[in-house]
């Protein structure tokens, strides 16, 4: 009764659920195995717990598959219930049967051959119901099998560069040769990184779905199905642990900058990312609240032309990374910007990207303008002594902002344009340059 109760609850569910089975994450090197034992031949069987309805789709859109064993409302088809429509089927040892979970041990019991995918543990768990085991491994699973690459790669290390950030109060205020000043910003960037990484773990979890429509982003450890969501709920909540633990030990006015940065990030992942212009403006203060934390962690009170200046730069980059997504869509659709076709997961339209150009341009221009401003300013005396030596960062910024949108407009731009920056060698050499002379004017 437990049985058939459970399995009209799942059956009821599927008629209220519908699913695009093509977005699913498929194990491209196991499906690959399967293609190929298909094309020798060999009759191959859907078996699964799954309502029938979602399991006839997944079998039509691989191609692959003989028939379809799967749950149909009255009787839920896993454990004893598969091993029994199994043997009804086939006979007993007259299968192999490939599976995952440690439900599929009973089935093994029975079938001639037991192919577990990806698991050591439950593979030993079947070598001891079924002599006749095989293990399929995809991807690396090293040490305890713990997916290191992958988790790496879903916590996006790269993407901490952006963090470098926090070490711009110490540049400005020429506190860079202080010991402690210099430790609270590590700290600080190591902190944010963590935070920062545990929130790109949430937005992937939540965007599993637009992801999965992407031309790159499909790649992604979640989205690619290479990592559960157990498992990534667990690192997350862990990360952030971490990132808040490390900012008891700074000043409590950065806990305060980094708490407000994480809620501006969930308000962002949850809502605000779908709302136009409302998302750059997010994206800027988030860049923004990095510069905020280093001045925070290390006690370094922030001028009012810094704060303007990063606004203004990063309201610029904020419009060129949304303006770099637009445009990608409308070169993998072949679409025209004049076009109304909708961005996914966005709240633009194609036809916006004229208007993101404008106004992140202009952006980065009022930046380069605020800039000006603060280089005839009297402030500046306080810290230089060779001022004329920083109209070379004037000349260089706007060379740099011209650069960046160019580069975006040609499509050579595909990541966070701060990661592209400190990755593209034109960029590398401007902030050398800069720094260069910062330096000569000290």
């Amino acid at each position: 009764m437990a049985i058939a109760r459970q399995g009209a609850s799942q059956g009821q569910n599927a008629k209220r659920v519908s699913i695009d089975v093509g977005l699913l994450p498929y194990n491209e090197v196991f499906t690959d195995f399967l293609r190929k034992q298909s094309a020798q031949g060999r009759p191959l069987y859907l078996c699964t717990a799954t309502d029938q309805r979602f399991a006839k789709q997944i079998a039509s859109h691989l191609g692959i598959f003989a028939g379809v064993f799967a749950s149909d409302g009255h009787v839920n088809l896993s454990s004893r219930n598969k091993v029994s429509a199994l043997k009804d089927a086939f006979g007993m040892r007259g299968f192999d049967y490939c599976g995952n979970s440690t439900d599929d041990i009973v089935v093994w019991k029975e079938a001639n051959k037991a192919i577990v995918i990806g698991n050591q543990k439950i593979a030993a768990a079947a070598t001891r119901v079924n002599q006749n085991t095989t293990i399929f491994q995809h991807g690396e699973y090293p040490i305890f099998s713990f997916p290191f690459k992958k988790t790496l790669k879903a916590i996006r290390v790269y993407q901490w560069v952006k963090n470098i950030l926090i070490f711009v109060p110490l540049l400005t205020s020429h506190q860079f040769t202080e010991l402690v000043s210099v430790r609270s910003s590590l700290i600080a960037f190591v902190s944010f990184s963590l935070c920062a990484s545990s929130v790109y773990l949430l937005n992937d979890m939540l965007d599993l779905d637009t992801d999965r429509r992407h031309t790159r982003k499909r790649l992604r450890p979640f989205a690619a199905g290479d990592l559960s969501l157990q498992f990534g709920i667990f690192l997350m909540l862990g990360l952030l642990t971490a990132s808040f633990v490390l900012a008891i030990l700074l000043p409590l006015k950065f806990m305060l900058v980094l708490g407000c940065y994480y809620m501006l990030t969930l308000a962002y992942s949850f809502k605000f990312k779908k709302m136009m212009l409302i998302d750059v403006f997010a994206l800027a203060s988030l860049y923004t609240s990095r510069v905020m934390a280093g001045g925070a962690a290390s006690n370094i009170p922030l001028s009012s032309w810094l704060v303007m200046f990063s606004i203004s730069i990063f309201l610029s980059l904020a419009f060129l990374k949304r303006y770099i997504e637009l445009d990608e869509e409308l070169r993998a659709s072949g679409a025209s910007s004049a076009s109304h076709t909708s961005s996914t997961g966005r709240g633009y339209l194609t036809e916006d990207t004229s208007m993101l150009r404008s106004f992140g341009t202009s952006a980065g221009y009022l930046a380069v303008i605020v800039l000006a401003i603060y280089l005839n300013s009297t402030d500046i005396d306080l810290l230089y002594s060779h001022r004329s030596a920083l109209w070379g960062i004037f000349a260089l910024l706007l060379f740099w902002v011209s650069w960046m949108w160019m580069s975006a407009f040609k499509g050579k731009i595909h990541d966070d344009p701060i990661v592209f920056a400190l990755k593209d060698r034109t960029s590398l050499v401007t902030i050398v340059l800069v720094v260069f002379c910062m330096l000569i004017a000290i």
